[in-house]
């Protein structure tokens, strides 16, 4: 397969702009030191169709994050017009992107998951926020689709629930482009995430990373600010549950059809010692702070043969 023309799509219209950007720029850090020719688009979602025609004969490298990146949705329209393309196909792409139904096809394969309901945004209240208290206590509120820990607020007591409540209005301007939220039981325990990779159709695992987050949790802020969290790699957990993640992530990876590389979260509850799938994502990070680098290093793989393998297994 020749990869001479590439074309790096970044940027997107969402919230994750700036994080695509900063994956875009590390991808050509390597093909500069390499010497591989490519171009780059800045994705507008209303005319990104008519644009990508003028690059009928390019690999398309996906550095996008969010919405209209790792949806399914760009995806759809690349292989409508015959473009390969990097990471996840359409199927994997919209079902790892939807967290809920993700989350209902992990339960058929009797993988843990913390409980969860489906919510119009406009039917979050006051009254509903006592009821969702009533029924698990402890719960975290999230966009069903959207990616990097946007929006995610967790609600713990009755402190969280009215400062919350004080400033609901804001929270649903804030994700004023999503219709859905999932209000999810709130695990406590290890915020554990693996790194899948599949190259030559051969399903891998990285590593089990640990974060430890300055934050209330592994926010947005936590994920791509230097100083917020910290990762423990290797996870400071016994070996059956470390052998456990990888089986699980492996799975994961497999059920939900995902491409070259992937990442799925956990939340090790150490109390209850079960462990609990939380989501996939299809687009992880590249940047040089991102989890998945920082993993397949720990293996000996450079991030140029990273690049290089993520681009030679395109859809």
């Amino acid at each position: 397969m020749s990869i001479k023309k590439i074309l790096i799509l970044e940027g997107g219209y969402n919230e994750e702009h700036e994080v695509s950007l900063n994956t875009s720029l590390e991808i050509q850090k390597v093909f500069n030191r390499i010497k591989v020719k490519y171009k780059v688009l800045k994705v507008n979602p209303i005319d990104f169709e008519k644009k990508i025609l003028k690059y009928k004969n390019f690999i398309c490298f996906n550095a996008l994050h969010g919405t209209f990146g790792e949806d399914g949705q760009i995806q759809k329209i690349l292989k409508k017009n015959n473009i390969n393309f990097t990471h996840s196909n359409i199927y994997s792409s919209k079902i790892c992107f939807d967290k809920i139904l993700s989350k209902k096809i992990i339960l058929r394969s009797k993988i843990l998951t913390p409980k969860f309901i489906k919510l119009k945004i406009k039917d979050l209240n006051y009254k509903k926020l006592l009821n969702l208290k009533k029924i698990f206590k402890k719960f975290v509120i999230k966009p069903t689709k959207s990616g990097s820990s946007y929006g995610v607020k967790i609600i713990k007591n009755d402190k969280d629930l009215k400062y919350f409540l004080s400033e609901i209005e804001n929270f649903k301007k804030e994700i004023s482009y999503h219709d859905i939220i999932m209000i999810e039981e709130f695990v406590s325990g290890k915020e554990l995430t693996v790194s899948t990779t599949k190259f030559f159709n051969k399903i891998d695992t990285l590593g089990v990373t640990e974060i430890k987050s300055k934050n209330n949790f592994f926010d947005y802020q936590a994920k791509y600010s230097k100083g917020y969290s910290k990762h423990i790699f290797p996870a400071n957990i016994d070996k059956k549950n470390y052998k456990k993640c990888l089986n699980l992530a492996l799975k994961s990876h497999k059920i939900l059809k995902c491409g070259s590389i992937a990442r799925t979260d956990f939340i090790l509850d150490t109390k209850k010692n079960k462990i609990y799938y939380l989501e996939t994502n299809t687009q992880p990070g590249l940047t040089s702070i991102s989890l998945l680098p920082e993993q397949a290093k720990f293996k000996k793989i450079s991030f140029e043969s990273l690049i290089l393998d993520i681009l030679k297994n395109i859809n």
